[in-house]
């Protein structure tokens, strides 16, 4: 009796240790690295005269899907809420819920979408090609793109290509495109099985995964001239991508603020002109986020007209007549607020730069100085002024300070109430900026070098680890530039072609078919930005390259 026990424990036993075997994965063996391989194709890839409804795929092992709506490529292009993906065992069935064109050769580029079930890893170059029509389509072009204003390392992730038939009534900004490739992770990309026609491209950064470009939040490019693709089509393609915001500027209303009286635009002008017989007298303004802002010195209670002109970054221009009036007022002005570029670094010239939320009206200059160690020396009224005497919203004071003194610190000091707004409020704060001085023994001699490729004018920059411009030199005519006495450290520098001479970089507009002004920069013989300039060091001979153009170029054979 005893021994049928033990045998029928000994077999439970068993049954149990055979259940927990067959619910675990296997211990122990390599990790699966293999990406999913394609068996067979319905249709076939390079079939002609097919139309086929579904799309069968099926692989040597289970498969999935990772965001076949955004990452799967369909080119011509398809509506993609007409197309449904799933993913059974080892097959991925596709079904296209749309009539397909005659003569047209379609291409599915699976990306990274399809991968196994076990450890993600993607299918790789999985294309599928065919054809509606007898042949399929062989044209290619390739080409380039980058972001010539991207502070760090470019990021090409969501980076399309597209190109429209030229008789297409649609563009980037309303439409997906007729044909689509994604970019690589350095820049580069392909279109292939093209058919042969007239085209215009763009490029755009596609955040959204919309498939089209938002000129208001998304980097963009296109092509001012028409593609024509041949057999015998060697160009290839070139884009810089940048933000440029089409949307027109204007104003949108206009009222009283308190004394005041407020024009709101739907966006910050570049520029803006101001007319008025009294601006710079006894009335003034400035201009805030969308905004701008006119106070008067006394009431003014018959309207006056102000005429405004403005200019937004990328040359729309607004020009209107405002009809203002500024009556008393019991409303509380806002407090004097000042912002001041504290931190600069100078060699002798110290510009210190404050500015104000309102316009100054008066300031206490006895109370106004620098201190250097031990020494205060008083601000004098030369070495301030305004930068627009109609707003008086932006004070320089400029000093000369000798190489004998030779200190590394110089504070400006300005306490409570040395400036007063035109409203009558004080700085209630006393201000304290301090600034670095840049002793002789410790600078670099300078850097000079040679822009090629390309002619004045030219804005040569040196910009510094904290993304600002140290350094600025403008050339009208020559492509020589030189740089001396230079603060060390890692620079970037950079060449901004202003072919408007109006000495900022204009971005794109393609309303006017206008490319942006084209952005280059040095690169050493490690090929990073990173320019390094030592004390005491002369660095001469640069070189920097103003090619590839921007459009269409010549493909070296």
């Amino acid at each position: 009796m005893k021994q049928l026990i033990y045998l029928f424990l000994l077999f439970l036993s068993g049954l149990a240790t055979f259940s927990c075997a067959k619910q675990s994965s296997p211990m122990g063996g390599p990790r699966d690295e293999d990406p999913p391989l394609l068996i067979e194709s319905l249709p076939k890839d390079q079939s002609v005269n097919t139309k086929p409804e579904r799309i069968v795929l099926t692989f040597d092992e289970f498969v999935g899907l990772d965001n076949p709506g955004k990452g799967v490529v369909i080119t011509p292009k398809a509506n993609k809420d007409l197309v449904e993906f799933t993913a059974l065992k080892n097959s991925i069935t596709v079904l296209l819920k749309q009539d397909l064109e005659d003569s047209t050769t379609y291409v599915l580029d699976f990306q990274k979408s399809v991968v196994d079930i076990s450890e993600r890893n993607p299918a790789e170059n999985l294309r599928l090609v065919f054809s509606t029509g007898n042949q399929i389509d062989s044209l290619n072009i390739s080409g380039q793109l980058r972001f010539p204003l991207s502070d760090s390392k470019e990021d090409y992730k969501n980076v399309l290509v597209g190109i429209y038939p030229l008789n297409d009534s649609t563009d980037v900004f309303s439409a997906p495109p007729y044909y689509l490739a994604q970019v690589d992770t350095v820049g580069k990309f392909s279109l292939k099985n093209l058919k042969s026609g007239h085209y215009r491209a763009y490029a755009w950064k596609d955040v959204n995964g919309n498939l089209k470009a938002d000129y208001k939040s998304e980097e963009y490019d296109f092509l001012p001239d028409t593609i024509s693709l041949t057999p015998e089509t060697t160009d290839s393609l070139f884009f810089n991508l940048t933000k440029a915001d089409l949307t027109p500027i204007k104003i949108l209303r206009s009222s009283n603020f308190g004394k005041n009286f407020d024009i709101i635009l739907n966006r910050n002008p570049l520029l803006n002109e101001v007319e008025n017989d009294l601006l710079g007298k006894d009335l003034f303004y400035v201009q805030g986020e969308k905004r701008l802002r006119f106070f008067p010195k006394k009431p003014i209670l018959d309207s006056i007209p102000i005429k405004i002109s403005l200019q937004d970054s990328v040359g729309f221009s607004s020009d209107s007549l405002i009809w203002a009036k500024f009556p008393d007022s019991g409303r509380k002005p806002e407090k004097l607020d000042i912002q001041i570029n504290s931190g600069k670094s100078f060699y002798q010239d110290l510009d210190i730069q404050l500015t104000f939320n309102k316009p100054v009206n008066q300031i206490n200059l006895d109370s106004l100085q620098l201190k250097i160690d031990s020494l205060f020396i008083p601000i004098q009224k030369h070495m301030l002024s305004f930068v627009d005497s109609s707003k008086r919203d932006v004070l320089h004071i400029k000093a000369f300070l000798a190489d004998s003194l030779q200190t590394e610190l110089v504070t400006l000091i300005a306490p409570d109430s040395t400036f007063q707004d035109i409203e009558g409020e004080y700085n209630e704060k006393k201000v304290e900026a301090n600034y670095r001085k840049l002793l002789r023994k410790n600078l670099a001699d300078g850097i000079s070098g040679e822009v090629i490729g390309t002619e004045g004018p030219l804005i040569i920059q040196l910009i510094n680890g904290k993304k600002e411009i140290t350094y600025q030199q403008v050339l009208d005519t020559k492509t020589k530039f030189s740089f001396s006495l230079l603060d060390p450290g890692t620079y970037t520098l950079r060449v901004i072609e202003d072919s408007n001479g109006n000495g900022i970089w204009d971005p794109s507009n393609y309303m006017q078919r206008k490319l942006a002004e084209r952005v280059f920069y040095y690169k050493g013989e490690d090929q990073t930005r990173d320019l390094i300039i030592r004390g005491g060091w002369t660095i001469e001979d640069l070189l920097i390259s103003a090619t590839p153009a921007t459009g269409l170029h010549k493909n070296e054979k």
